[in-house]
């Protein structure tokens, strides 16, 4: 049996906290020191980047934070709005830390304090990409050593690193203890491919390759994701995650509120704000994020004001939704089925135009008419993806 001592369980009071395995732990911690939230976040991330390069084909990264994923993404050419809006223009990237950038750049803001997942060994780019984002551990199967040497130089040398063995592939059957009682299962290790997509049920079936893509990356997505969940996705990564709702109109609503930030945030306005010197990159984040909310309090106004050299004009809810009108081929997918005509409603708002989820559904008939009044193209994929 091997074990490791973490720091706590998931709250600091929640002491005797270690991981255990009858053989060979399939990860070593190469720096840092563990706490149980950190390996729930390790383990999740890195199966979903690892089935992300197994479907796609491309390097593959995810942003996580508090068990679920931030956003997620392969590698896909940044145009100069994105790479502007995620801090990196004029850095030259490799294709892996294009796929953390876009990971990220799905939603700055939760992903503050993340667990970086990569699919493939972190190289120099990856690593100094790394170096000036706020990141509390990272996984992956291996390290290149100058890249290795800046992330341990992290947080003051406290930076969580995690290596873990690409080839593992754990037991059929999964357990956990709760209120005493063990829970027993198989585990999920149902694949997610283009074949989950065959089953298209609206009158549009123009499913585009690019397509295809955005919603193999939105299921595996959620196939990770606490649920219920939906999510967003558009050029190879996510644009908004809606997790952890208990009702799937919620999941949507949230989701699409941060596919329509993750736009805004390529305005114009947003892409040429000036602010003051020593306003740091998390500071940027934030004030552009209050940029966009509608009913900032008089303290958080005056506090978003003084990050500028010139305070930017806010955007109206007209100029809002005349800019969002350009966000448009997006693809969504739902864990379980949609229940009701309003999921489509709001997606479409959003510009979603490609739709995949589990069918099933007493409503399928007036779900399949709200999809076709929008031309929309929906697949029913028979899969459930709850994750808890």
């Amino acid at each position: 049996m091997e074990e490791i001592k973490m720091r706590y369980g998931i709250n600091p009071n929640q002491g005797n906290a270690r991981v255990t395995s009858p053989g060979k732990l399939p990860f070593r911690i190469l720096n840092g020191d563990p706490s149980y939230i950190n390996l729930l976040d390790a383990l999740n991330a890195y199966q979903l980047v690892r089935e992300l390069r197994s479907a796609i084909g491309q390097p593959a990264a995810a942003s996580f934070k508090h068990v679920s994923p931030a956003g997620a993404a392969v590698y896909s050419p940044l145009n100069d709005e994105l790479a502007e809006a995620y801090g990196v223009a004029g850095i030259e990237l490799s294709p892996l830390a294009v796929a953390y950038a876009r990971a990220r750049g799905t939603d700055r803001i939760s992903s503050f304090g993340d667990c970086a997942a990569l699919s493939d060994p972190v190289d120099l780019s990856t690593a100094k990409l790394l170096k000036k984002e706020i990141s509390d551990m990272i996984v992956a199967p291996a390290y290149d050593d100058d890249a290795l040497e800046i992330l341990k130089a992290k947080k003051k040398g406290k930076y969580l690193i995690i290596e873990i063995d690409p080839d593992y592939e754990p037991g059929l059957i999964e357990e956990r203890t709760l209120f005493g009682v063990n829970l027993v299962q198989d585990r999920n290790n149902k694949v997610i491919t283009e074949k989950t997509l065959d089953n298209i049920v609206t009158e549009n079936r123009d499913l585009p390759d690019s397509a295809k893509r955005d919603l193999l990356i939105a299921a595996i997505t959620l196939k990770y994701t606490q649920s219920n969940s939906v999510c967003f996705a558009k050029d190879g990564q996510t644009i908004g995650v809606g997790a952890g709702q208990q009702s799937r109109i919620h999941c949507t609503r949230l989701a699409a509120s941060k596919a329509e930030n993750w736009y805004l945030r390529q305005h114009p306005a947003a892409l040429t704000m000036k602010f003051r010197a020593g306003i740091s990159p998390t500071e940027r984040n934030n004030a552009i994020d209050k940029w966009l909310c509608d009913d900032l309090t008089v303290p958080e106004r005056k506090a978003w004001e003084e990050c500028y050299e010139e305070v930017p004009h806010r955007l109206t809810p007209n100029e809002k939704r005349e800019y969002l009108t350009g966000l448009q081929e997006v693809s969504f997918a739902s864990d379980a089925f949609l229940p009701f005509r309003d999921n489509i409603d709001r997606a479409a708002l959003s510009g979603a135009k490609y739709i995949l989820q589990t069918g099933g559904s007493s409503r399928d008939k007036e779900v399949i008419e709200a999809a076709n009044e929008y031309s929309m193209v929906m697949a029913f994929s028979g899969v459930r993806l709850f994750h808890h």
